[in-house]
């Protein structure tokens, strides 16, 4: 018998649900409030304060947020995560893009390819990071450098490591969107005698934009929250001395690193970690909003 599908939206169904559903709700919500609500905000203020813990913390007004602004080596570590952040977006889904059109064309093996490119993104970043630098230290040696010498290895190193680690996902969200491309669009397409890039530039990738725009998202926010990649690779090194700070600025360090290093500075540096902390998570939240109404307002109502 088959069933009414306006039975499920019955007065009789929705009433237990809109009558209960609070006390499934709570349980859940008092955790969120406990486990981020609370800390974020906690984290606000205490980004005001000097403080070696939370209770002894002493209000200080805006003073944490002028020394983090005015530090060479946050400077240094926006600029260079900024510039981190363009060359990752572009590295990653460009070539995440081809492998997962490539792997779409019904090629033998295809299974078995997705699975291996996948697979780096199951391995932790300290982890690669270390395997990384061994690699890398390797081939360099032949030229008697190291990957530490030089800001331009440490960068690219940083990038090659990153983009061998995120590929792989990236992947898996473009074929998703792939095989949900209208098969009548892509038959329509072959009708009218377009050709294979003009099928996949002005049929294909249209119709990809939900994938790109998820995809853009997710290396955009994971280039600005790496964190223990970057610890492990490089440390931060090579050092330079600003001479006009006077102050040692890790060459190679990107935000997240150089917030938790000036936290074990010393004591009075806590605050200042702190308000960095809470530029960063402004400067994230506004590039991700923003990212994601440039890429979402392209996409293609099916």
């Amino acid at each position: 018998m088959a069933k009414d599908p306006s039975a499920m939206n019955s007065k009789l169904v929705r009433r237990p649900i809109q009558r209960w559903f609070p006390l499934f709700v709570l349980p859940t919500f008092a955790c969120f409030c406990v486990g981020f609500i609370w800390p974020f905000l906690q984290g606000i203020y205490l980004s005001f304060c000097n403080f070696n813990t939370p209770k002894d913390a002493v209000f200080k007004g805006i003073e944490n947020y002028q020394k983090a602004l005015s530090d060479p080596g946050f400077t240094h570590a926006f600029w260079n995560t900024a510039a981190f952040a363009v060359v990752s977006i572009v590295l990653i889904n460009v070539i995440a893009f081809m492998i997962a059109y490539a792997l779409t064309q019904k090629i033998k093996g295809s299974n078995l390819f997705r699975t291996v490119f996948f697979m780096p993104n199951l391995i932790g970043g300290v982890v690669l990071g270390y395997i990384w630098s061994l690699i890398f230290d390797g081939i360099l040696k032949a030229y008697s450098t190291y990957l530490t010498a030089d800001p331009t290895y440490g960068f690219w190193g940083l990038v090659i490591l990153v983009a061998w680690q995120q590929i792989g996902y990236m992947m898996i969200i473009y074929i998703a969107g792939l095989q949900a491309v209208p098969g009548d669009m892509l038959e329509a397409a072959k009708i009218d005698g377009a050709s294979r890039s003009s099928t996949l530039f002005h049929v294909i990738i249209p119709n990809v934009m939900p994938s790109i725009t998820i995809c853009t998202f997710l290396t955009l926010t994971n280039s600005f929250k790496l964190f223990d990649q970057n610890m492990a690779l490089t440390g931060g090194l090579p050092q330079i001395i600003d001479k006009v700070a006077m102050a040692k600025i890790n060459t190679t360090e990107l935000l997240a690193l150089n917030i938790y290093s000036t936290y074990n500075i010393n004591k009075n540096y806590h605050g200042v970690a702190q308000a960095k902390a809470v530029i960063f998570f402004i400067l994230v939240a506004v590039l991700a909003l923003a990212q994601q109404w440039a890429t979402g307002r392209k996409e293609v109502q099916q």
